[in-house]
């Protein structure tokens, strides 16, 4: 990690503290995100796979079969969305539906051994990508990287939901 201008400690900041420093986090995510996504959209429209048809295929590969609705709900995307990606993969033969026994109207998706050749093919081209960041970056670094990314995108999701049930 860079040297912080900011004294560590082990104690939790208070709220407006917090607020400063998440804002330093998103102002780095942002960026980040959007470089390693042209990186990502680059290399896989040379495969012609969308960053949205790589989304599907990879829940599909992490979580096993699912609804449409739970993908949109994994990704805080609509369901729209996640339908026409899943539509553009199965067009392609990447994924399959199979009858759900818990929800008639909603079938399961089922990445094909097609798909499963496909997203594994992606994700290697991905981590050869990323093992070339240079940095030095510890495994201590990235679990403490992943322990606040984590948090904040649960307590972005109880903001939501208590967000939900107010009316402006």
């Amino acid at each position: 990690m860079t040297d912080s201008p900011h004294p560590a400690s082990a104690d939790p900041l208070p709220p407006e503290q917090l607020a400063d420093r998440l804002m330093e986090v998103f102002a780095l995510v942002g960026p980040l995100y959007r470089r390693v996504q042209r990186k990502i959209e680059q290399d896989n429209a040379a495969q012609g796979v969308s960053a949205g048809v790589r989304a599907v295929l990879d829940l599909l590969h992490t979580h096993g079969d699912l609804t449409v609705p739970q993908m949109g709900r994994l990704q805080s995307i609509s369901r729209q969305f996640v339908q026409r990606m899943t539509n553009e993969a199965a067009a392609r033969d990447w994924v399959t539906t199979l009858p759900n026994p818990a929800h008639q109207r909603s079938p399961l998706v089922h990445l094909t051994g097609t798909g499963r050749a496909a997203i594994e093919a992606i994700t290697h081209r991905e981590k050869a990508m990323l093992a070339q960041i240079p940095g030095g970056i510890t495994d201590a670094e990235v679990d403490a990287c992943l322990r606040v990314l984590g948090r904040m995108v649960a307590g972005f999701a109880e903001v939501e939901q208590a967000g939900a049930g107010t009316t402006d």
